[in-house]
């Protein structure tokens, strides 16, 4: 998924905003880590439901958790707005662009008339 110039660019800013390569590397190379996330970002599945082929979800996921924890997303976005990726846009979701569930449209509304004895209990 991630062109090979696109990494080339990418992987300086990774391993800055990383800040440290203390501990023993891990099994997943950032590219594939990447790779996972834009996965699950683009299909929307769950971590569970992420390929065997993109890594065991679990090791994606404490990845993840451990990114967050030490800030690296934030410093990482900072460093490519600084540098030469101008494309690189903050995404904002709105409920224009987020779908419903099937079962949240068309449904018939509830018309029927109030019955004397619902509506004497109600007050």
């Amino acid at each position: 998924m991630i062109r090979e110039e696109i990494w080339r660019l990418l992987k300086p800013a990774i391993e800055t905003a990383k800040h440290s390569a203390a501990g023993a590397p891990g099994a997943m190379s950032d590219r594939d880590f990447l790779e996972a996330l834009l996965y699950l970002y683009r299909t929307g599945c769950p971590w569970r439901d992420l390929p065997p082929s993109m890594g065991y979800w679990h090791a994606v996921y404490m990845k993840f958790r451990r990114w967050e924890a030490r800030g690296v997303w934030p410093r990482l976005w900072k460093r490519l707005q600084a540098e030469g990726f101008a494309e690189a846009r903050s995404l904002f979701i709105d409920s224009t662009t987020v779908r419903a569930h099937p079962h949240a449209a068309g449904a018939p509304k509830k018309t029927a008339p109030i019955r004397l004895w619902d509506a004497l209990v109600a007050d």
